[in-house]
């Protein structure tokens, strides 16, 4: 089965837009994704008739929210091919699953002295909870370089890996770069020395099969928003030895046993990492949106967006001054560049005039761009729903933009 783009496109309402009086030419994906109207629906639906608290009722509304949501769990551990559906904690997004991880194993396993090792490539949301826990446990964060291409030197990260490492966080594909990490590498260099590893795959698991079992990450967490789902969703995976050892991160209602003064007993996985209401709807809207995508064919995705990457690298590349930021071999769904000298916000304005919405800046990954000793880059990143047209039209404006910095 191929991508039937015009089948695709009429799922979007949004697309249908018009800023400035121009149809929306939408490049920036990695940033967020539009949704399908199924998910809008589902979720309009899950307030119209499903709305109650979960797990805590014996009415009918409570229990068949409860049944939904449960529901959307065991979609979520198919399409990661977790062993278990309670393997998979639901979390408001990819930010605060890192930050679960960062806290909850890190309460349980890091002491004074004992080393993280992350990339250079990582988003802030992989940094910077780290860096708490180094302050607060006296740590210390070890940093995987990058090539000029924006590959992992892979020599210096096997350099890095001792008994002092007690975890290696990783992003699989770079939000900044597109740079396809040697995921698979990096864990099983990780396990021979018996060191955890969790993958951020918030710009994967979108555009590549992710198979957690195969894989075998110990831990892996992706934001809703970035696979066509709602905002405020996300999931974190664990493997239940591990996660059965971590310390709960929030305290509150459902991720408790039972509650005294003198003692508190914690819950069963997944609910003693989900204190509190989670967003319900969000999470029954992220089932569906794993749906779309399950019936679309993640390999179907990855095919027709590495088609639309290729034609847009080659087309970019016809442009006078222009400077591609990340050449790695293997790339996904995102091509960071610059024009001679033009600052990336005045092209990313008159972009935007013109209908066609890029990022600009340095799109949370600010060590990437010291790096390459820049204030930041224009990113245009891919989803199903573009097309080759739309690649034209970007072209055609960005040429139209250097020929009036010239």
């Amino acid at each position: 089965m191929s991508i039937n783009i015009e089948e695709v496109r009429k799922q979007f309402p949004i697309l249908e837009t018009q800023v400035y009086n121009k149809p929306l030419v939408y490049f920036d994906s990695a940033a967020t994704t539009h949704k399908p109207q199924r998910v809008i629906d589902k979720i309009d639906e899950v307030y119209k008739t499903l709305n109650s608290n979960i797990h805590r009722g014996v009415h009918y509304l409570s229990n068949q929210a409860t049944l939904a949501y449960e529901e959307a769990r065991n979609k979520v551990q198919s399409f990661i091919n977790a062993e278990h559906s309670h393997q998979v904690i639901f979390t408001s997004g990819a930010t605060a699953a890192i930050n679960l991880v960062a806290n909850s194993f890190g309460e349980t396993f890091i002491n004074e002295g004992d080393e993280i090792v992350v990339s250079t490539m990582e988003h802030h949301s992989n940094i910077v909870p780290w860096q708490l826990l180094c302050q607060r446990k006296k740590a210390v964060l070890k940093v995987i370089p990058i090539n000029q291409d924006g590959d992992l030197e892979m020599e210096a990260y096997k350099s890095l890996l001792s008994d002092k490492t007690k975890i290696v966080a990783i992003t699989h594909v770079s939000n900044a770069l597109g740079t396809v990490n040697p995921i698979q590498d990096v864990i099983d260099l990780a396990h021979e020395k018996n060191i955890p590893v969790m993958v951020d795959a918030s710009q994967s698991v979108q555009h590549i099969g992710i198979d957690v079992q195969k894989m075998d990450c110990d831990l892996l967490v992706f934001s809703g928003h970035k696979i066509y789902g709602p905002t405020g969703t996300g999931v974190c995976y664990g493997k239940e030895d591990l996660l059965n050892q971590m310390m709960p991160w929030q305290g509150g209602g459902e991720m408790i046993h039972k509650v005294s003064f003198t003692e508190t007993t914690y819950n069963e996985l997944p609910f003693k990492f989900e204190a509190g209401t989670p967003n319900i709807a969000g999470a029954i809207g992220l089932g569906e949106a794993i749906d779309f995508v399950s019936e679309l064919g993640v390999d179907n995705i990855a095919a027709y967006e590495d088609d639309l990457l290729q034609y847009a690298t080659n087309k970019l590349m016809s442009i006078d001054g222009m400077r591609i930021i990340g050449t790695a071999k293997k790339k996904s769904s995102v091509i960071s560049f610059l024009i001679n000298d033009i600052h990336p916000f005045d092209i990313g304005t008159l972009l935007d005039r013109m209908g066609i919405a890029v990022r600009t800046g340095h799109h949370c990954a600010q060590p990437i761009m010291d790096f390459y000793e820049i204030p930041g880059t224009l990113r245009a990143s891919i989803a199903v729903y573009n097309t080759k047209e739309e690649i034209d039209q970007l072209v055609a404006a960005l040429t139209k933009v250097a020929m009036m910095f010239a």
